[in-house]
C-alpha cells in the first residue's frame, strides 16, 4: 500500500487515496469542533508585518474541516477572510483572458468531453496558420492581451510542432494597437523535453486540469487513449518544472467526483508542488461539467449547487492564499459575480469554445467544448467588473519582467501589489479604453482610474503611472509597465 509523502513524485504517495479519505473522516468528526475551527480561522487570517501582510495558509486537513463546517456565522468568517486574503494579495484586479481553441481531433475516450474519439457528429477541425491569425486579430480587436490556448490530444493532427507553430503565429501578430502578450498552453501531458520547449516558445503558464483526483473513477471516466495513465497525467506537472515552466495551472472538474475528495486532493498536489519545487501552483481554476454535444451533465451524480460551489472557492483561497484562482464563462453571470470577492483573481470574457469561433459572427456550436452559460461581450465584462468595484486588468508584466515562479510568489507575499501590479493594471485598461472600449464603458473606465490612482502608496510611482496614462490617453504610446 502507498504511504503518503507530500515530497514523492509517485502519484499514488502524493496524492495519497488513504490520506485523502482519512482526511475526509477527520473533517467530519471535527465539523462542530468550534475550538480546533476558530484556531484554523485564525491561522487563515491575513497578518500585518513590517515588511507587509502574511498569510500561513492550510493545510489539506485544516482547509477540509473548514470545508464540512456548516455553523452559519463560521462559513460567513470564512468568506470573509477569503475576501481580505484576496483583497491583501491582488486587490481589486480582475485579470481578462480568453480561451483559443486550436483544434477539437482527440484520440482519447473521455466520458465527459465532447471531443472523444467516438463522438462522430461533432465537427472536426483544426485551424490552419492564416486561420490562427485570423481568430487572434478578431481577439486583439476585442481587447485581448492573453489567450489560453486549448487543443485535443491527438499526435497526428496535434503534435508539439504544431502547437509551437501556433505560439510563434500568436506572438508574431501586431495589428493595429493589438498584440497578444501573453499565451498561456492547456494541452495533455507530455514529456520533459517537450517542456522544454513550450518554456522556450515564451508561453505563460501550462495548465492541465487533473479532472478527477480519485484514481478508481479517473480510469472508468479515462476508459481510452493516452490520458489513461493516470500516474503519467497526475505526475505532468512535475515534468514540466523540470523543464523550466514554474507557472503551473491546477484544476478539477468539479461534478466528476464527489467535491470532497476533490478538494482534499487539489490542496494535497498544491502542497506537494510546494514541497518538492519551492513553489506552488500559479493558478488553481474551478470548472464545473456543463452540457455539451453528446454530453449531458445529468449522467454525473455528483454535481455541486452554487451554494457549496462558493464555499469551495473560499476555501481554496484560504488554503493557497498567493495562488491565483480562474473562473471560466462556464459559469452564468450571478455564480461569476458572487466569488469574484471570494479569491477569483483572473476570468475570460467574450470566450467562444469552439474552433475557429472568433472569426464567425454568430457563436458556432458545432464544434464547442463546453456549452458557454456566460455570453456577454468583453466590453459588458469590463463595464460589469468596473460596476461591481473591480479594476478589469490586461496586464502582462509579470511574465515579460521575468517575475514567474518563485519571484512572483515574493512579489505577492511582500505585498508590493499595489506599487506594481495595480498600476499595471491601470496602465492597461487605459490601453483597452482608449482602442477598444463602448464610449460608456470608456466614461466608467477614466474616473476609475483616476479613483484608483489614489490607491498607489508610493509617491514616484503613482507619479509615473499618471504620465503614463496621460501618454496613452493622449499621444497613442502603448505597452508601459513596471
Amino acid at each position: 500500500m502507498a504511504i503518503y509523502n507530500p515530497k514523492s513524485l509517485k502519484a499514488e504517495e502524493f496524492i495519497n487515496d488513504a490520506e485523502i479519505l482519512a482526511t475526509i473522516e477527520y473533517a467530519e468528526a471535527n465539523k462542530s469542533n468550534l475550538p480546533l475551527i476558530d484556531e484554523i480561522l485564525k491561522k487563515a487570517r491575513p497578518q500585518k508585518t513590517e515588511s507587509g501582510v502574511v498569510c500561513a495558509g492550510l493545510s489539506h486537513r485544516e482547509a477540509s474541516v473548514l470545508l464540512a463546517c456548516d455553523i452559519p456565522e463560521k462559513v460567513e468568517e470564512i468568506y470573509q477572510i477569503a475576501e481580505e486574503i484576496k483583497l491583501a494579495f491582488y486587490g481589486n484586479r480582475i485579470v481578462m483572458f480568453a480561451p483559443l481553441y486550436l483544434s477539437n481531433y482527440c484520440v482519447n475516450g473521455c466520458l465527459y468531453c465532447p471531443y472523444h474519439l467516438k463522438n462522430k457528429h461533432i465537427t472536426r477541425k483544426k485551424l490552419t496558420q492564416e486561420e490562427v491569425k485570423a481568430e487572434v486579430i478578431a481577439l486583439q480587436d476585442m481587447g485581448h492581451k492573453r489567450l489560453a490556448i486549448e487543443a485535443g490530444e491527438d499526435p497526428v493532427n496535434n503534435p508539439l510542432e504544431y502547437i509551437l507553430e501556433c505560439i510563434k503565429t500568436i506572438y508574431s501578430i501586431n495589428h493595429k494597437n493589438g498584440a497578444i502578450r501573453r499565451v498561456n498552453v492547456n494541452i495533455a501531458a507530455t514529456t520533459v523535453e517537450d517542456y522544454r520547449k513550450l518554456k522556450e516558445a515564451g508561453i505563460g503558464t501550462y495548465i492541465l486540469f487533473q479532472e478527477t483526483y480519485h484514481k478508481e473513477s479517473y480510469l472508468t471516466l479515462h476508459p481510452t487513449g493516452p490520458k489513461h495513465d493516470y500516474d503519467y497525467h497526475t505526475e505532468a506537472m512535475d515534468r514540466a518544472m523540470e523543464g523550466g515552466i514554474d507557472d503551473v495551472g491546477l484544476g478539477v472538474l468539479f461534478g466528476l467526483e464527489k467535491y470532497k475528495y476533490e478538494f482534499a486532493g487539489l490542496i494535497m498536489h498544491a502542497e506537494h508542488l510546494e514541497a518538492v519545487h519551492g513553489v506552488g501552483p500559479h493558478t488553481i481554476s474551478v470548472p464545473r461539467v456543463k452540457r455539451a454535444d453528446d454530453i449531458d451533465p445529468d449522467v454525473f451524480d455528483n454535481s455541486i449547487p452554487d451554494e457549496m460551489f462558493e464555499k469551495i472557492i473560499a476555501c481554496i483561497r484560504l488554503a493557497v492564499p498567493y495562488t491565483g484562482m480562474i473562473i471560466s464563462t462556464r459559469e452564468n453571470e450571478k455564480v461569476r459575480e458572487r466569488v469574484l470577492r471570494l479569491g477569483i483573481s483572473q476570468i475570460s470574457g467574450g470566450s467562444r469554445t469552439s474552433v475557429g469561433g472568433y472569426t464567425e459572427e454568430e457563436r458556432p456550436h458545432d464544434s464547442e467544448q463546453f456549452d458557454v452559460s456566460d455570453q456577454r461581450s468583453l466590453d459588458e465584462v469590463v463595464n460589469w467588473l468596473m460596476v461591481n468595484g473591480h479594476i478589469p486588468s490586461f496586464c502582462t508584466a509579470c511574465y515579460r519582467e521575468g517575475r514567474t515562479g518563485d519571484r512572483f510568489m515574493a512579489l505577492c507575499k511582500n505585498g508590493q501589489i499595489l506599487n506594481c501590479c495595480h498600476p499595471n493594471a491601470l496602465m492597461t485598461l487605459a490601453e483597452y479604453l482608449t482602442d477598444y472600449a463602448s464610449e460608456e464603458t470608456k466614461e466608467r473606465g477614466m474616473a476609475l482610474i483616476e479613483k484608483e490612482l489614489k490607491k498607489i502608496p508610493k509617491d514616484k510611482i503613482r507619479g509615473i503611472a499618471a504620465e503614463n496614462i496621460e501618454a496613452i490617453f493622449n499621444s497613442n504610446r502603448r505597452d508601459f509597465r513596471f
